[in-house]
């Protein structure tokens, strides 16, 4: 797509007038698709000094300044916004040395907080807004020196000029994590107002992890940097920024940026870790060392084993240790004797935090010298993390600028760390940051996208709003992804021979446009639907709920052992986006229907018994809502359903193939009437029998012709009004294919009687005559063929 047709589809319609003037520049480039001359007349005027002063004058001096005094102008109105939201939260806050604010009235609080939440939305709107105004208008300005260069860089070259222009103004850099901590404890103040949860808030250091074993579910995603800042707003909105807070004060600096989190990845010359995460064996594991910031201030390091099982769920066990005892404990000297005693003295005796201390110890040593594992690779990246303090049910984070650096000591000739220490002290003594430009080529690769990683437990519940994310086009699923896996793929290609899947998209644009990334969802869910109701027509049970049908992401549905609330919310979102159920109603609604599902599964004979009348349940669930319900007050029941409203419209080959299953059946009438004919003229005049069998299978054939008209006509009815109900019936073709075969092994029996009679001797059977017999068995395999027809 040309850059002027994403320019326009871009534009936020309040700054319509303030983005670049492409146009005006193109014009001034005498670009023959802006001013509608003949190419070779564009060339053949000559390009002159007046011409580059008035292109050079309209792009760096009007069009530049006009876009930098707005996005400072707007930025500045965004942070003054910010600061009337916080002086309107100020009375409902209390002040040092009372315990009440100034607002106590109930009413009142929630009234500001409602208020102040409306402004907080559309700040948060205009912060995102924002951050795309600078990025297009960042690629026009380099679109149009590019353009320019290539057409008349012959005597002027203007992007030299224009990068060093750019440089010195702020509208592309500037940083808004400082706003958006800022618009997040103001959103985690106001949803405690109006919707204060059981949960206290804890305050002290933020994200501090918990020592031993956890298990969750994991998803993770890659965001396009242009993403980013939209996909933060996003989620600020329900759940909380959790800051990082080393000093451990009380007092949190909301204006601080995002934490820089190093991880120190372990692995043998062999790479058993890495080949059994990309082979995806049993349990695999991985181990890393994980602290936050720089390690010259003395942070905190966790050593941390991580295993991801087939389905999806994570286990990690993990224990904090002092930077002086890391080596110690690596090589089995360091057993943490004086906690464990600590621990045994207060609860005096052995305790259960001592034995898990003890045990997490033990596996993590154990595993160390199994695999004979040692420092391989350094992962440093910046984290923003969203969780409600208290509640790690949901946790989400946010990495950005990953760096993946060798930490090895494989090269015993240039090894890239000292193979006595645990890490690189080039990086860390003097402090090195992203983009880290002293390392070697060979020894860095930065990953060109964000990394979105949302964690579920069970027990999450209101959470279709995380649904709709990862089914969005602002994230691309990336199941299984590493940071361990990609950064050893990509640094140590020479020692492994197998690869993870994801390398070959790396190259590819992962941006994708709204209403192609909704089409493509809804496609997905329609197949997904109509494959599950295949399985279970072939299964014989009863058909699936929509609401069970139609949940589906790039990761659902979930799984076993997954939070049921996410499944049971995220169907309605996915129906239909402008008719989304309320949170508490589906929660409700899942409550409802687990009775159901409980009888369902433990009653085989109701699964069959559904299984051939699928709309008929006989679960507690449907027993109850068959009887008469009572509507509230004021609410009637609709006269007509809005699947029903409108013109009937009906595709030609519905009405057809009731057509020919009309016909098809009136052909049976016909040949079961034939045979009875001609069976009841063979058969002699004395031949009872042979009368009788005619005069059965005309009985037949009357009932064919009628039944055939009496599905056709209630066919039709179901059509017309467009039923759901279903349009098979089993008795009609039962009833023809068992009256039939009766009838054949009757006719069989009583002509075998007669041959064995005859044998005998008796004069007095009255045997069947030939014609009879040729008539009977010619016209029903004539039946039976035209029926296999």
């Amino acid at each position: 797509m040309r850059f002027g047709k994403t320019l326009k589809k871009s534009i936020y319609p309040p700054w319509e007038g303030k983005y670049i003037d492409y146009q005006k520049l193109k014009r001034l480039l005498r670009e023959p698709d802006v001013t509608g001359e003949d190419p070779s007349d564009s060339e053949s005027q000559p390009w002159t000094e007046q011409d580059e002063e008035a292109f050079v004058q309209e792009l760096i001096n009007v069009q530049l300044d006009k876009v930098n005094a707005f996005q400072v102008d707007t930025s500045r109105q965004l942070r003054e916004r910010t600061s009337a939201c916080e002086a309107k939260l100020a009375p409902l806050v209390p002040k040092e040395g009372s315990e009440q604010p100034e607002v106590v009235d109930e009413e009142e609080r929630r009234t500001i907080a409602s208020e102040v939440l409306q402004e907080l939305d559309n700040i948060t709107k205009e912060v995102s807004e924002l951050e795309k105004y600078s990025r297009i208008n960042f690629t026009g300005f380099l679109k149009a020196a590019k353009k320019h260069d290539r057409k008349r860089g012959a005597r002027y070259r203007v992007r030299p000029l224009l990068q060093v222009r750019l440089s010195q103004l702020p509208f592309n850099s500037e940083d808004y994590s400082p706003l958006l901590n800022r618009l997040s404890a103001m959103y985690t103040f106001t949803r405690q107002i109006l919707s204060p949860g059981p949960a206290d808030v804890k305050e002290g250091v933020s994200g501090e992890p918990r020592v031993g074993h956890e298990s969750y579910v994991s998803y993770k995603f890659w965001v396009h940097a242009d993403n980013v800042l939209e996909v933060k707003t996003y989620i600020l909105r329900r759940l909380p920024v959790l800051l990082y807070n080393p000093t451990g004060s009380k007092e949190l600096d909301v204006s601080q940026p995002d934490p820089t989190i190093t991880s120190v990845y372990f692995d043998n010359p062999q790479f058993d870790l890495y080949n059994q995460k990309v082979a995806r064996a049993p349990e695999a594991g991985s181990l890393r060392l994980r602290w936050t910031g720089q390690l010259k201030d003395k942070p905190a390091i966790f050593l941390e084993k991580k295993v991801v099982t087939d389905d999806d769920h994570s286990r990690e066990v993990r224990v904090q240790l002092k930077e002086k005892h890391v080596q110690e404990f690596l090589k089995g000297e360091y057993k943490f004797e004086k906690q464990v005693h600590r621990l045994e003295d207060q609860a005096q005796g052995e305790s259960e935090q001592a034995k898990s201390l003890k045990k997490n110890v033990e596996e993590l040593q154990s595993f160390i010298k199994e695999y004979d594992l040692q420092p391989i690779l350094r992962a440093n990246y910046s984290r923003t993390a969203f969780q409600i303090p208290g509640d790690d049910r949901i946790r989400i984070s946010l990495d950005t600028n990953l760096a993946l650096i060798r930490e090895d000591a494989l090269d015993v000739e240039r090894p890239c760390r000292d193979p006595s220490d645990w890490h690189r002290r080039d990086i860390d003594d003097v402090g090195m940051e992203y983009p880290f430009s002293s390392i070697n080529k060979g020894e860095i690769v930065r990953f060109p996208h964000a990394l979105l990683e949302i964690k579920l437990r069970h027990g999450a519940r209101n959470v279709e709003w995380l649904r709709d994310l990862m089914v969005s086009h602002l994230v691309k699923e990336a199941p299984r992804f590493s940071k361990f896996v990609h950064g050893v793929a990509q640094l140590f290609e020479d020692n492994i021979n197998t690869f993870p899947f994801w390398l070959g998209e790396l190259e590819n644009d992962i941006r994708r446009d709204p209403e192609t990334a909704f089409q493509e969802e809804q496609e997905r869910l329609a197949k997904q639907a109509e494959e599950q109701m295949m399985v279970g027509s072939f299964l014989g049970g009863s058909r699936p709920s929509p609401r069970q049908t139609m949940v589906g992401s790039p990761i659902l549905p979930l799984r076993s052992g997954g939070s049921p609330a996410l499944s049971a919310a995220a169907g309605p979102s996915t129906v239909a986006p402008a008719a989304r159920e309320h949170p508490a109603h589906a929660e409700r609604e899942s409550r409802e229907h687990a009775p159901e599902a409980e009888a369902a599964a433990s009653t085989s004979g109701g699964s069959r018994f559904g299984g051939l009348i699928p709309s008929f349940s006989m679960s507690r669930y449907a027993r109850a809502h068959r009887q008469r319900v009572e509507l509230p007050p004021g609410v009637k029941p609709p006269s007509v359903w809005i699947k029903d409203a409108g013109p009937v419209r009906v595709e030609s080959k519905v009405w057809l193939a009731n057509q020919r299953t009309f016909i098809k059946w009136q052909h049976v009438s016909i040949l079961l009437a034939s045979l009875s004919l001609a069976l009841y003229n063979a058969a002699g005049v004395e031949n009872n029998i042979s009368q009788s069998l005619a005069i059965v299978y005309t009985g037949f054939a009357v009932f064919a012709s009628v039944w055939g008209w009496y599905m056709y006509e209630t066919r039709s009815r179901l059509i017309r009004q467009r039923s759901g109900k279903d349009l098979d019936n089993l008795f009609g073709p039962i009833v023809v294919c068992v009256g039939l075969a009766a009838a054949l092994v009757l006719n069989f029996g009583f002509k075998y009687q007669a041959a064995l009679r005859e044998a005998r001797g008796d004069d007095n059977v009255p045997a069947s005559s030939p014609a009879y017999s040729n008539a009977s068995e010619e016209s029903v395999w004539g039946l039976i063929k035209q029926g296999a027809q």
